[in-house]
């Protein structure tokens, strides 16, 4: 095992290990601690449930076929994410462009017939999340209304608890620029949800208008 490899923590090695040898098993193991990280970085770019499925399995296929490259030297999760955030703004910009690939015709990974599973938990579990259930969804309302950039760090910091470093490897800027952005995303957030500036909170319904910027 090498020196990188062995700073990962010790059941996340060995499950390395065990998919290089062959045991795909092991790999739905490895990535299930961060499914939901992975749906929520998708989805915080590409705003769009079905497309943030699509990216989670994609990005999941490659971590896959790309795992004989992890080398340890970032956190498997940041990598994982970096991947995820990678395939969400290529989703991005095919649809922009119209320039959508067919399947057909394309040649078969090395890996032979793999597919990730469809994970039952890619999405938050409702009754985890709605128990105020008016005020989540003007938090939401406020998140996605964030210019990407902003929305981006907000959700890697805030929402999935990454450190600066960990924000910085997966969407390949400076640490400066993390947080620069963070703190104006948590400023606009703010702005956003404060009573009394373009709406206000009324007892019994949510925060009728989300302040744009």
């Amino acid at each position: 095992m090498s020196m990188t490899q062995s700073q990962l923590p010790p059941n996340e090695a060995e499950l390395i290990e065990s998919v290089r040898a062959g045991d795909r098993e092991a790999f739905y193991e490895l990535v299930r601690p961060y499914e939901r990280m992975v749906y929520a970085t998708a989805i915080s770019v590409v705003k769009n449930t079905a497309d943030a499925e699509e990216v989670a399995q994609e990005a999941v296929l490659k971590a896959f076929s790309g795992l004989s490259r992890f080398r340890g030297e970032a956190k498997f999760s940041t990598w994982l994410l970096r991947i995820t955030y990678n395939e969400a703004k290529m989703k991005l910009r095919k649809a922009r462009s119209h320039l959508y690939e067919s399947l057909d015709g394309q040649p078969p990974n090395e890996e032979g017939d793999f597919w990730p599973r469809d994970y039952a938990d890619w999405r938050p579990i409702p009754s985890e999340l709605l128990e105020q259930n008016e005020v989540c969804k003007a938090v939401q309302d406020a998140i996605n209304s964030l210019n990407p950039s902003y929305r981006e760090v907000l959700v890697l910091r805030d929402i999935q608890n990454l450190s600066i470093k960990e924000t910085t490897a997966i969407l390949g800027i400076s640490e400066a620029n993390v947080k620069t952005r963070l703190h104006r995303a948590r400023l606009l957030l703010r702005d956003s949800l404060a009573p009394g500036i373009d709406g206000c909170w009324i007892k019994g319904q949510r925060y009728k208008k989300v302040r744009p910027w």
